[in-house]
């Protein structure tokens, strides 16, 4: 469960981010243009993607390439990115499973038209690590039941609330493939649809700060380090976009400790903790000043 100190820092920084925003949906639209490369290259990523931030970049904004990159890794670039844009386009688009299999067909569209937009039929068993996930049979009804849970769990705290439904939905493994990218895009659209920023969640490190977490849940049914995964990194989209709506200037973490004549290690790790105001932005820690 979230920790009421961490609950009350998100309370704020909405409220804070509430009265900003009015008047300056250009400048936030421009935000999530920019961060949509990172948000793409991470999600590839942690399905062990090759591309690099550069190359993603390059793909996205400008329909070129760096090398002899997979025609497969290609499309999950441009793919990946057509699912967000229209969540984007489509903010009012309702989570159920019609709509999911519909982010899942222009996920695989062109990759894998076999399953795209399909739930695994009779005979597509599936594992991650040691997780067998449940028979196809069920998908349906474990699906349907897990976004009935959802609406009727958003009386408590989001964050919790969303991060059960991450592992739930990543246990159920619903499709034969493009669940995680799904997953997190979800995430995503659940936070957009109580007024939040998009998150990301970092390719770097998910052997250690990701993947351990689904496992907690397996063993112990425990969703807590999700919960607080999901907390920094929404802390930090707010702290983000704080930082333009105030006019702010944006300096690199390393010359903040300097310009201040604090130790770099304590700051990054104040960054990381979320107790102090930073962010990433192309994966290198910075602060408004």
């Amino acid at each position: 469960m979230i920790h009421a100190s961490t609950k009350d820092q998100i309370t704020a920084l909405k409220a804070e981010y509430d009265q900003l925003k009015p008047g300056r949906e250009h400048l936030l639209r421009l935000l999530e243009e920019a961060e949509l490369p990172e948000q793409v290259y991470n999600s590839n990523a942690i399905e062990n993607s090759t591309l690099t931030l550069k190359e993603t970049e390059r793909i996205l904004l400008e329909q070129q390439v760096m090398r002899n990159v997979s025609v497969r890794e290609l499309f999950e670039a441009q793919n990946l990115a057509r699912v967000i844009g229209y969540l984007n386009k489509h903010p009012g688009l309702e989570t159920n499973v019609e709509s999911i299999l519909l982010l899942h067909q222009l996920l695989l569209g062109g990759i894998n038209d076999e399953y795209a937009g399909k739930l695994r039929q009779a005979g597509e068993y599936v594992r991650v690590g040691r997780h067998i996930a449940p028979a196809p049979e069920h998908v349906e009804y474990l699906l349907q039941e897990l976004l009935t849970d959802y609406q009727l769990a958003r009386s408590r705290d989001f964050i919790d609330t969303i991060a059960e439904f991450h592992v739930r939905f990543e246990n159920i493994h619903p499709f034969c493939d493009g669940n995680g990218r799904i997953g997190r895009v979800l995430i995503n659209k659940q936070l957009s649809q109580m007024g939040y920023p998009p998150l990301i969640i970092r390719s770097k490190g998910r052997e250690r700060d990701y993947y351990p977490l689904f496992t907690a849940y397996n063993d112990k049914g425990k969703t807590e380090g999700l919960t607080l995964l999901l907390s920094r990194a929404l802390r930090e989209s707010l702290h983000r976009r704080l930082a333009y709506l105030k006019g702010q200037q944006i300096v690199q973490l390393t010359n903040y400790a300097r310009d201040t004549n604090q130790h770099a290690n304590t700051l990054l790790n104040q960054a990381k903790r979320q107790t102090l105001p930073a962010f990433r932005e192309r994966g290198i820690w910075s602060i408004g000043v």
